[in-house]
């Protein structure tokens, strides 16, 4: 290439892994594997270091991670939260290894020892302490900024609320995970309702941990391994660990989740080894890995390694390559959604692959089979995005036979026989295939499996069995029928009894009361999920109010696009949803927004933070009394906090209050001021 075209490459790939950056990091749904993009920013710093006159301190190479979300308080880290230099081959592990021994060589270390470790492929995150209590846990964000989600931090079993060190302070870096258990639990419900499927365990942990309901969190079986300190104080009688593989194993001893598999060598054999071992355990682990970190042990040396702009010159993280197999795609089936959406997926000669069979493979719509020409009898090559969801990466056309038939779809809906549409290519989610027939059996099953689950009204005991089993019945037609069953006939039900219909009739008393946005989010609305209908019923405040509601209006929600508003819009435009909500609201379904506690505005527009043990409350009793007064309530002092409430044992966050010049209050102050 010439300058031009090498020029022209560099704005193009910028762009390129912009855009995937943040489907990957900000909205956790990746469009391509992770190799892909690993290959695409590799190129990138290979250009841009091979022609330096175009490199740019706003190219994504000089950056981490992604951006703090608005919707949470943000959190400035006081120790920048970096990334790795990724590197793809043996050869590239053994150079860095021996870069960094002859630099320290030079500076007269006579011994330098490397960790080998798995690399989690989760959400990186920091745990702050104070005198051995959790005080915050926030995401990496960009490195520098990160988002405050302590309340559902604290859902995660495996992070203790207090440890068995009560320094000042200690702040940790670990990696939250979604194990692969809960994965498949969780996109099985979401399979069952007819709802996008997660691409992989990473982007699963990485929604859940960022819910605005922190008792979705709590639901997804979440877990973390914490891998580093990051700075504070592991020993009470002041003395700082020497190693990384120390001050790991200090972690462990005062209650940590941390990583078992961990080698410590200065032999370039036995790290190419235990890369090798990683590899093969990876299939078996019950959570998932991406590759292998090689990190220098002694913290000194560290130091006299020092860092790039944006990752440490003392570690390297080697990246596994996908695993791709060809195999013969047998069939295509169709399956229709709650939405009505008809997806293709692919029926496939059982074929070993990262671990797992693999005999189905999603084909997403008509469009990824026209552009990659696969057709029913091809050799197709299969790998699984991000490891976990299989897909056909390419047809082999080099090995067709002449018998192979490319695949049509249907004019006619596979459950109903109803007409099948292309919805609008330009429209959010545009080229998929569509049953527009409302009383569709699929859809009807899929959207009352949604309304019932944990995510929406949370109904115990109404699984996708129990709905197939009442509408075979004829029970179930509509969402307002869970509200009028007959128990004494679902108790007469094979496999059911008294005390099976009694509990079932609890759990639908109990959904009564879930509340506006929970119900919302049950109607199945279109693009319209959990968080949206969140912050929707926050700003309208009833469901009745949503069929007044322009789509301008909508609009005006935070987050809600045109796509969003206009589906809302359009829903409540129908006589049949005006049906289903009066049925729902004769039936005692609450759907209104309950009334703020008295004094409710007391604190409205004032900005806390907590530190300290507190006379009559604990900080988190403190923190809801704040936000039910229409007070907010962050971790970190800055100069738009309003009051520091300071309690017995403060932390940094006084100092801090000092040095910034807020206001310190106790307890009984910030209760007068309710008052």
């Amino acid at each position: 290439m010439n300058k031009e075209e090498i020029k022209n490459r560099i704005i193009a790939l910028r762009e390129q892994i912009a855009y995937h950056s943040k489907l990957y990091y900000d909205n956790d749904a990746p469009e391509i594997s992770d190799y892909e993009y690993d290959m695409m920013f590799e190129e990138l710093k290979r250009l841009e270091a091979e022609n330096p006159e175009f490199d740019s301190a706003s190219s994504p190479t000089h950056r981490v991670g992604g951006r703090a979300s608005a919707k949470f308080s943000p959190v400035s880290h006081r120790i920048r939260m970096g990334s790795l230099t990724d590197v793809f081959s043996h050869d590239e592990v053994v150079s860095f290894v021996r870069r960094a021994k002859e630099k320290l060589f030079e500076e007269g270390e006579r011994e330098v020892k490397f960790t080998v470790e798995p690399k989690i492929d989760g959400l990186s995150v920091s745990l702050m302490y104070e005198r051995g209590e959790l005080v915050c846990g926030a995401t990496r964000g960009d490195g520098l900024t990160g988002e405050d989600v302590t309340e559902n931090i604290r859902t995660i079993g495996s992070i203790p609320h207090s440890i068995g060190l009560k320094t000042p302070e200690l702040c940790v870096r670990g990696e939250v995970y979604m194990p692969r258990a809960s994965f498949e639990r969780l996109n099985a419900e979401r399979e069952a309702e007819g709802g996008k499927l997660w691409a992989n365990p990473r982007n699963a942990a990485a929604g859940s941990l960022r819910q605005l309901d922190a008792s979705v969190t709590a639901g997804r079986g979440l877990d973390i391994f914490v891998f580093n300190m990051q700075y504070g104080e592991l020993y009470e009688d002041g003395r700082a660990p020497l190693t990384h593989s120390e001050s790991v194993s200090r972690l462990k001893e005062i209650g940590f989740s941390t990583i078992d598999m961990v080698d410590v060598t200065g032999d370039e054999e036995r790290i190419i080894a235990a890369i090798e071992r990683l590899g093969e355990l990876r299939p078996t682990l019950s959570y998932d890995i991406d590759g292998v970190v090689i990190k220098v042990d002694s913290l000194r040396q560290r130091e006299i390694l020092g860092e790039n702009t944006s990752t440490p010159k003392w570690a390297v993280a080697y990246k596994f390559p996908p695993e791709e197999k060809e195999t013969l795609l047998r069939d295509v089936t169709l399956q229709v959604g709650r939405t009505g959406v008809v997806t293709p997926t692919a029926e496939l000669e059982p074929v070993r692959l990262a671990g797992t069979t693999v005999s189905r493979a999603t084909l997403h719509n008509i469009d990824i089979i026209r552009e990659r020409d696969i057709r029913v009898g091809d050799v197709v090559v299969v790998r699984k995005a991000g490891d976990i969801i299989p897909e056909i990466v390419s047809s082999v056309k080099e090995k067709r036979d002449g018998t192979q038939k490319p695949f049509a779809f249907p004019e006619k809906c596979p459950s109903c026989g109803g007409e099948l549409v292309f919805d609008d290519p330009d429209e959010e989610g545009g080229g998929a295939v569509r049953c527009i027939n409302a009383a569709c059996p699929a859809q009807l099953e899929r959207r009352l499996v949604h309304f019932a689950s944990k995510g929406a009204m949370d109904i115990e005991g109404m699984g996708p069995k129990a709905v197939s089993a009442l509408i075979a019945e004829g029970m179930l037609k509509s969402p307002a029928d869970l509200y009028s069953l007959d128990y004494g006939a679902i108790a007469a039900m094979p496999g059911r009894g008294e005390t099976s219909a009694k509990n079932l009739a609890a759990a639908v008393e109990r959904s009564k009361t879930r509340g506006p946005a929970k119900l919302l989010s049950a109607l199945g609305v279109r693009h319209t999920g959990e968080a949206a209908s969140e912050a929707i019923v926050a700003r309208f405040g009833s469901i009745d109010a949503l069929f007044e509601a322009s789509e301008e209006e909508l609009k005006s929600v935070p987050d809600i696009g045109d796509v969003t508003a206009h589906s809302i819009k359009e829903f409540f435009s129908l006589p049949e949803t005006a049906e289903l909500i009066g049925r729902l609201k004769a039936a005692g379904v609450v759907t209104e927004a309950a009334e703020e506690r008295a004094g409710g505005t007391s604190l409205s527009g004032l900005t806390f933070v907590l530190t300290g043990k507190f006379p009559t409350m604990t900080r988190d009793e403190a923190a809801s009394l704040i936000k039910a007064n229409g007070g907010k309530v962050s971790s970190s002092v800055s100069k738009k906090t309003s009051y520091v409430v300071a309690g017995e044992d403060p932390g940094s966050k006084l100092t801090k209050a000092g040095e910034l010049g807020v206001t310190v209050i106790d307890e009984a102050a910030l209760t007068e001021m309710i008052k």
